[in-house]
């Protein structure tokens, strides 16, 4: 029996669990490309326009942040690559990262890669096939890239270029994973370093890209970029993402061999020999053990408030070169930076809830790990222990929004000089803390009633996510657009507040997690 024995039935049976969950990243990475590029083409229909785009973001160094150096921008194919690049990078990193790690070591800590391994299988058969899987995965995403670009009358040869680019980050960052997974020591511990490392390398190429030096080489976003779709269509970076991918993949092979099953080669440090008072009840847990997810999502999503406020002011002068740009804020020409605003607030409302979604699910995951049970056998009723979590997570959405809200507000009275949007511009993130709770109340009751169901609640995430970002632009009907919480909240602050839409939506939110909490007390555990 070879490492490797095992790896085809290995292959289907992850295709099986991921039966859902695959293919609705795959299809969303592909629509946000095909909205972004068909956007891009109503927008920009004018020499004039595109030429002002051009003087934009050359000079903008927000712009070189989030997207990278421009290059081809004086033409739509151009312009389209300029939007869709970076963001596209970033979702198939993210999902190779989630793929590998979840089928690696979030199974052996589950346990179920060592019933696996009681059968006929390779020692290296689960990551080989979690790591054959999202490297289909990502050639799958840049095909599909590529393909909508064409369809959308770009021209061949840079959509392929693009695509490829796109799939290579996904390899990569595949690669990423699989060493992360064998480096930490637990599953969560594995994701965050591979967002982490992703994070560090996607701000290395922005600071290369503001400083326009060779800064931007050091990391695989720099070369994604450097193969100038549309724009010179240079083929040779992508020997760079392939032969980062081939070196991580070696080591990540040769890790493998010199770790423990079930344990990373940085080990857990010990904990004190007595725990503090605070620990000793239910709320305490909950907090330490949610500690590092919040702290990590607190930094992340305040250092993206930040560079949204610093763009601010440069809002102005691209909607004064191209005036339809303000009607995808849904703003007049004269209030043009709060409707940018209102815009960015309900964008990032909606991303603070998919930090309120993983909160939450600390509920399901902590009953399947078995500490749930632990935690009750000392006498501590569910409901207690289960609104410990309810209300770390209803904690932790505030704290995350108000730093959102502060980078934001902060940034953009820093750099405009004007603070006089500090105060709305803070209180319109905290506003869409109702819609945030609802969210994720759908954890609270599904994990209830239908745990089974409870990774539902990351679609009712994706919808609003989808509603969010690409609502206008798909012409949404109301009625569906009704269907995200956040729609019925007003936008502030161009809009006057109106506290009865985020009364419903509180109430809402407190009452699904009643009834959650009533259906956790009349099942039985899992573990």
């Amino acid at each position: 029996m070879s490492a490797l024995t095992g790896t085809r039935h290995l292959v289907w049976l992850v295709l099986r669990r991921d039966r859902v969950r695959l293919p609705l990243w795959v299809v969303g990475l592909t629509a946000i490309t095909a909205v972004s590029a068909r956007s891009v083409a109503g927008l920009y229909d004018t020499p004039v326009k595109v030429a002002g785009y051009g003087v934009t973001v050359e000079d903008s160094a927000a712009s070189r942040l989030l997207n990278g150096t421009p290059y081809g921008v004086d033409t739509i194919a151009g312009i389209t690559a300029y939007e869709v690049t970076a963001l596209s990078g970033a979702l198939v990193a993210l999902m190779a990262i989630f793929l590998v790690v979840r089928h690696t070591r979030a199974e052996e800590e589950s346990g179920a890669a060592e019933l696996l391994r009681s059968t006929v299988l390779g020692r290296h058969a689960a990551t080989a096939a979690a790591l054959l899987v999202a490297a289909a995965a990502s050639l799958l995403v840049g095909l599909l890239d590529a393909a909508v670009l064409v369809a959308d009358d770009l021209p061949t040869g840079g959509s392929l270029l693009h695509g490829a680019a796109v799939a290579g980050v996904g390899l990569v960052f595949t690669a990423v994973a699989a060493v992360a997974a064998q480096v930490a020591s637990s599953a969560r511990g594995a994701l965050g370093l591979a967002i982490a490392v992703g994070a560090v390398l996607f701000v290395v190429r922005g600071v290369g890209a503001v400083r326009k030096d060779a800064l931007v080489w050091l990391s695989p976003f720099g070369w994604q970029e450097g193969v100038r779709a549309y724009a010179g269509d240079r083929w040779w970076p992508l020997l760079l993402l392939l032969a980062c991918t081939g070196v991580l993949l070696a080591l990540a092979g040769r890790l493998t061999a010199h770790r423990d099953f079930g344990a990373g080669l940085v080990q857990a440090r010990s904990g004190r020999p007595r725990a503090g008072a605070w620990l000793g009840g239910p709320l305490g847990l909950a907090e330490r053990v949610q500690r590092a997810m919040t702290l990590g999502w607190a930094v992340g999503l305040f250092a993206v408030g930040c560079l949204f406020g610093a763009v601010g002011r440069e809002v102005v002068t691209l909607v004064e070169s191209n005036p339809d740009i303000a009607r995808v804020f849904g703003a007049r020409l004269d209030d043009v930076v709060r409707g940018y605003f209102a815009f960015v607030i309900s964008f990032l409302g909606v991303i603070v809830s998919a930090y309120a979604v993983a909160s939450a699910m600390r509920l399901p995951h902590e009953e399947s790990q078995g500490r749930a049970e632990m935690a009750l056998a000392t006498g501590v009723s569910r409901t207690r222990w289960a609104l410990a979590h309810v209300l770390v997570t209803t904690v932790g959405s505030l704290v995350v929004l108000t730093l959102v809200g502060l980078g934001m507000a902060g940034t953009h009275a820093l750099v405009s000089g004007d603070g006089s949007l500090f105060w709305p511009v803070l209180g319109g993130c905290l506003a869409t803390a109702p819609a945030v709770l609802l969210v994720a109340a759908t954890v609270v009751l599904l994990h209830g009633w239908r745990p089974r169901w409870v990774a539902l609640a990351w679609a009712v995430f994706a919808f609003a996510l989808l509603q969010s970002y690409l609502g206008d632009l798909l012409d949404l009907p109301d009625a569906v657009s009704s269907l995200s919480p956040f729609w019925h909240l007003s936008m502030l602050p161009v809009d006057d507040w109106d506290p009865v839409p985020a009364l419903v939506v509180g109430v809402l939110a407190v009452l699904l997690a009643a009834v959650g909490l009533v259906g956790l007390r009349r099942r039985d555990l899992a573990s």
